[in-house]
């Protein structure tokens, strides 16, 4: 069985609370166990970090990589300026997939950059809960490549 990361960066915690007209109901735990559910049906682990602090990010990609076949990052507002998450992306060998719950085209301008795209296979965005799933998909596809 392939096992797959989701980083989940800051405010993320706060899913369920903060601009349900953006974000939804759900808790991130709540969303955490769709995913987790989604996974078994293709046969892929899933296991959570969400932190509200950039370098715990990076220490956790640092750590764990190896611990993972692919990784699925929603980097949060960081996605918009983190050079330091792009660089730890790039310096380790796992897949990433980039999600997000909106779609951050739609957004506030400074919303529409993504400093973290480059380093990830590809990005998902727009399907709130469901940008998770579809980035499982992906890595899957990307392990039957290897």
């Amino acid at each position: 069985m392939k096992k797959v990361l989701v980083i989940n960066g800051p405010n993320l915690n706060f899913l369920g609370k903060r601009e349900k007209g953006i974000y939804g109901e759900e808790s991130l735990e709540d969303i955490n166990n769709y995913i987790r559910a989604q996974g078994e049906k293709l046969f892929i682990h899933v296991d959570f970090y969400q932190s509200n602090f950039e370098g715990s990010i990076i220490d956790k990609i640092q750590k764990d990589y190896m611990n993972y076949d692919g990784i699925l990052i929603n980097a949060g507002a960081f996605t918009h300026y983190s050079y330091a998450i792009y660089d730890a992306i790039l310096s380790v060998p796992t897949k990433f997939v980039e999600v997000h719950l909106s779609n951050i085209f739609s957004r506030e301008e400074f919303r529409k950059q993504s400093v973290i795209s480059k380093a990830c296979v590809g990005s998902i965005c727009g399907f709130g809960k469901f940008s998770y799933v579809l980035g499982l998909h992906a890595l899957k596809e990307i392990f039957l490549e290897v």
